[in-house]
């Protein structure tokens, strides 16, 4: 049953047009924040080498404070940003906290921090992500037969360690799963 001159049905297919358009618009705007975040991070590990070689260590706080309009813990989070991450492709699809978050990169102060500590991602799992987000961003790429072979045969060691590790009978995991895939 459809109503005559602009229906409901109409506006809220509207208005479910318009929230497809922003969230993409929200996720774009994301993405490219997290990459200008892990760009100045690169700036600012290459200013800061200059300024501690050209006038020693003691000034590079002097020149943050001077030349970056921001606090100084903003600057050290994104240079955490760029020596931690690779480059921006891995940090794709993240929120600026999440990337922090994932990488165990503090953004509470520490009086708050000490209070509510969430530990950082032990280190297998964080190269673990980055070897899956590396992985994609080649699957993406779309790889050529002779590059994928090699990187299964690069992959393959790790690969049977894992499973290895998990087809054995005393995993937990395996012990509590149901056996269906």
């Amino acid at each position: 049953m459809k109503e005559p001159n602009g229906s409901t049905a109409d506006e809220i297919n509207r208005f479910k047009d318009s929230v497809a358009k922003h969230a993409k618009g929200s996720r774009e705007h994301l993405d490219h924040a997290v990459t200008l975040a892990w760009q100045a991070g690169c700036l600012l590990l290459a200013e800061r080498k200059r300024v501690r070689r050209l006038m020693g260590r003691d000034a590079w706080p002097l020149w943050l404070k001077q030349n970056f309009r921001a606090s100084a813990g903003v600057a050290q989070r994104y240079i955490h940003l760029a020596e931690l991450a690779p480059d921006e492709a891995t940090l794709r699809r993240l929120s600026i906290r999440q990337s922090y978050f994932r990488l165990g990169i503090a953004t509470e102060p520490k009086s708050r921090a000490q209070s509510f500590r969430v530990p950082p991602l032990p280190a297998h799992l964080r190269y673990a992500g980055r070897l899956l987000v590396a992985l994609q961003v080649h699957r993406e790429s779309g790889l050529t037969a002779t590059k994928r072979s090699l990187l299964q045969e690069d992959l393959r060691p790790v690969y049977l360690k894992l499973r290895k590790l998990f087809e054995s009978t005393n995993s937990p995991a395996r012990a509590g799963s149901t056996g269906s895939r």
